[in-house]
């Protein structure tokens, strides 16, 4: 069942007795878990400049913590440790055991059984469809030819689609997973070929082609560069004639923008790999956020919504709104985390971290994770802002985008023990099991 919910505005100066009254809190609530489990849930929506409830925060994260050390057997612990290493704000409720987050006072209620065989079929219901889904996907990618290709055989279609998925949570959106999820894989393929398969002199042809919006003069570019550009183009065109039939207006200029201000950051980032000179992070980070791509996908989502889009909220989504810049560094960032945390394998690879650290060169391994963890909890905070005041972009989109930016932590789990990234890899499990003929 779909509820429409709606955001109650609270002074965030009931926090500041807080800091003056920390001992008598402590006394007070340090063995009322469901209240103090409660005030940790509300902190996660801050907003920048609530310092009082970032405060409240860390008190509460303490107070759980120091009863966990004094409960370790209390049947609600596992709860409670569930809750601090993955809050509600943070998670998709797909991926959330649910005999972690019920607490053993709801499963003794009689009506839990009722309620938990609906869940079931529900369950069984939307894991059909979503197999459904992935068989059309894969059918889709085999018949575009691009798996014949050496370069473009090994992709698994299934990683493409995980995102609208998750994103895309109205059952009633399986034509707009499966359209998203054509855009995801262009993502990751151009990606691939600018960070794999070619020489600067190709990448340049191909970029210029793009920005071009043409075939022309890409003679010399081998046969699968030409291959993408050509389903590139011939993908983004039928989307554009879609959203036109749908609502009245061609968004293939809008497009086309965002496929080049992509390819021209990948392009960017070409020239750094190739140069191994690192860029200041500051610089990284600007082309960084745009190359993650997420501007592309949220832009296609946009229009796959069916409510009204007009001029005004078209020419928003032109212009890298906020909400999107902060999804894509989230992203990023993560990304970045993860992957420094496992240099030890593969090397500098140039992430922020490296840039970062390249320009202060006394900050240890541990003080720039520390760093930019801190960064991405101020960007969740100004997506929280966005979320929650913000009224230019459809309610419906900016809850897309606070879904996409919920599936960063299972995609880049740069946290330990993430209990949602287990149940997430048993969903994808799952779903293979679907005909094998047809994978």
């Amino acid at each position: 069942m779909l509820t429409k919910a709606t955001n109650y505005n609270a002074c965030v100066d009931v926090f500041d007795s807080l800091k003056s009254n920390k001992r008598e809190f402590r006394a007070k609530y340090g063995e009322d878990v469901k209240s103090l489990i409660a005030l940790h849930e509300a902190t996660q929506l801050s907003i920048e400049g609530e310092d009082s409830l970032d405060d409240a925060g860390y008190l509460s994260r303490q107070l759980l913590h120091a009863w966990l050390k004094r409960h370790r057997e209390h049947h609600e612990a596992i709860y409670v440790a569930s809750t601090l290493e993955d809050p509600l704000h943070y998670g998709l409720s797909r991926f959330r055991d649910t005999g972690v987050v019920l607490s053993d006072y709801y499963k003794t209620k009689k009506e839990w059984t009722c309620l938990e065989e609906l869940a079931e079929i529900n369950s069984c219901i939307v894991r059909m469809m979503n197999q459904n889904e992935i068989v059309q996907v894969y059918k889709w990618w085999n018949d575009l030819g691009m798996v014949k290709e050496e370069k473009f055989a090994k992709y698994q279609p299934l990683k493409w689609y995980i995102w609208p998925m998750a994103c895309f949570t109205d059952p009633s959106f399986s034509d707009q997973r499966i359209e998203l999820t054509k855009s995801i894989s262009l993502i990751y393929i151009i990606d691939d070929i600018f960070d794999v398969h070619g020489t600067l002199d190709q990448l340049t042809l191909f970029r210029d082609a793009v920005n071009r919006w043409e075939l022309a003069d890409t003679e010399q570019l081998p046969d699968f560069m030409k291959m993408c550009l050509n389903v590139l183009f011939d993908m983004t065109n039928d989307f554009a004639e879609k959203v036109y039939k749908r609502h009245g207006l061609n968004p293939i200029d809008t497009l086309k923008r965002s496929w080049v201000r992509l390819l021209n950051a990948f392009m960017e980032e070409a020239h750094w790999l190739r140069s191994g000179d690192l860029p200041r992070s500051e610089e990284y980070l600007n082309v960084g956020i745009v190359s993650t791509g997420v501007h592309v996908v949220l832009l296609h989502a946009f229009f796959l919504f069916d409510q009204s889009i007009n001029m005004e909220t078209v020419a928003v989504m032109d212009n890298f709104p906020q909400i999107v810049h902060s999804v894509a560094k989230i992203l990023r960032l993560s990304d970045d985390l993860e992957g420094f945390k496992k240099e030890d394998e593969k090397g500098v690879d140039g992430s922020y971290l490296d840039c970062y650290m390249n320009e202060h060169k006394h900050i240890s391994a541990e003080d720039v994770q520390n760093h930019v963890c801190q960064l991405i909890s101020s960007e969740w905070k100004r997506l929280n802002g966005q979320i929650l005041i913000q009224n230019q972009l459809p309610t419906s989109f900016t809850n897309f985008c606070l879904n996409a930016a919920r599936m960063v932590p299972l995609m880049y789990h740069y946290t330990t023990n993430n209990p949602c990234l287990f149940i997430l890899r048993e969903q994808i499990k799952m779903m293979v099991n679907v005909d094998s003929d047809h994978m």
